[in-house]
């Protein structure tokens, strides 16, 4: 039903378009709108030759949010048949996991910005200023960013139409959550395209496309796209703890890395996730704890879905196809995870052997996973963890349709 209502309101955000409405008046509740326009010449011009309305621009109150359009226009321009830009964002899944839990002076679960009035952005000066510091921040994002990007704590970051970062996105803050947005790193078919590439060293030595580290917690990505980072796509380190990454995509590009003191050839250090960055890291001891649902390691990832290291780890109806892999999941140093109704299809090694930690993958009952078409170990009879928090696996033979259907920005 949710479905159907997003593309009635898709449907009529399109035919409102059509009409090239110039109207800009606010809601009772509109969002705070900080964007600019370009194309137009002054407060009024008409929009660009596409006929989208100027950023900022144009709508109407809907909801409580100002409807801004695209990029063609200065405030108060339209173009003839301009179409509408995307008012709402599509509504967060149910937060289930670490993220739900209290714990490192958080008394509940992971609430980002909260009820906050919505800012609308569309620059990197405009995104920096509004997720910087620890007030409370909605922030919707129109349009693709590239750069080194930072998100303060208290803060919601929401993508709109297609919105995304292309660089790094560093989380060392706590209350966080980050949804609908396409994140793609530096390293895309070349990690020398980084800034902070060292061939001396090879793609590790550039960045992660997202980073959680620092001692962050209570960080929630939702319904994101990620994809071509230079080291890792999406890395939790140095004490972080209580995160939560559901209905995400993660990816590359092709590539190889075939320079440098830590070169992986062929492999072309496609590592997408790490959990812990060493084993020698007594910070980490106690934390790293992360539940993984939902998500979806696809195209030309070779290994780390996730490699894993002292944290309670939940793997939670996962889909992984990334067909010429090296390996799927890993439980090292003082690691548990617990893998549960996740569908591995076509990959090797599925259930890399535990490195000095402990994997349970359930042999009955509704945390079954599916092993389809693999190479290498499908079974782990570790101990394994209760998580604390209330969850209901749903059976695996249904988890491929609703990934691929599902996953990524909405």
């Amino acid at each position: 039903m949710a479905r159907i209502q997003m593309i009635a309101t898709a449907l009529l955000v399109g035919a409102l378009g059509a009409l090239g409405s110039a109207s800009c008046s606010n809601g009772s509740a509109g969002t705070t709108n900080v964007t600019t326009g370009t194309g137009g010449a002054d407060p009024g011009a008409s929009g660009g030759s596409d006929g989208n309305q100027g950023a900022g621009g144009s709508g109407s109150g809907v909801g409580g949010q100002i409807v801004v359009g695209g990029v063609g226009g200065t405030p108060g321009g339209s173009g003839a048949g301009g179409a509408a830009s995307c008012a709402e964002p599509p509504a967060a899944s149910e937060l289930i996991g670490w993220a739900s839990q209290p714990g490192m002076g958080l008394n509940g679960p992971t609430t980002g910005g909260g009820s906050a009035t919505p800012i609308r952005v569309n620059s990197n000066a405009t995104f920096n200023a509004a997720v910087a510091g620890t007030a409370p921040a909605v922030v919707y994002l129109t349009g693709t960013l590239t750069g080194n990007f930072s998100i303060g704590s208290n803060k919601t970051v929401v993508g709109l139409c297609g919105a995304g970062l292309h660089g790094h996105l560093d989380v060392r803050s706590s209350n966080v959550i980050v949804r609908n947005l396409k994140i793609v790193g530096y390293g895309v078919g070349d990690c020398a395209l980084d800034p902070s590439y060292d061939a001396t060293v090879g793609c590790s030595s550039g960045a992660d496309a997202v980073t959680i580290q620092g001692g962050a917690h209570h960080v929630w990505f939702d319904h994101d796209d990620v994809s071509d980072g230079t080291d890792g796509n999406l890395d939790i380190t140095s004490g972080s703890d209580f995160v939560t990454i559901s209905w995400t995509k993660f990816h590359y590009t092709l590539r190889t890395d075939p320079v440098g003191s830590d070169m992986t050839g062929a492999s072309g250090h496609r590592f997408s996730n790490l959990i812990g960055s060493a084993d020698n890291v007594p910070g980490d001891v106690g934390h790293l704890n992360v539940t993984w649902h939902h998500d979806w390691w696809a195209d030309n990832v070779n290994q780390r879905m996730p490699r894993s290291r002292y944290g309670k780890i939940h793997m939670l109806n996962n889909l992984f196809t990334s067909v010429g892999d090296s390996y799927c999941t890993n439980a090292g140093l003082m690691a548990s995870l617990l893998v549960e109704a996740n569908v591995y299809s076509g990959v090797r090694a599925p259930l890399q052997p535990a490195t000095g930690g402990d994997m349970l993958a359930p042999t009955s009952g509704p945390g079954v996973n599916l092993f389809t078409n693999t190479s290498g170990l499908t079974t782990a009879t570790g101990v394994g963890f209760v998580p604390p928090y209330a969850y209901t696996p749903e059976p695996a033979a249904g988890v491929a349709a609703a990934v691929m259907a599902g996953a990524g920005p909405q």
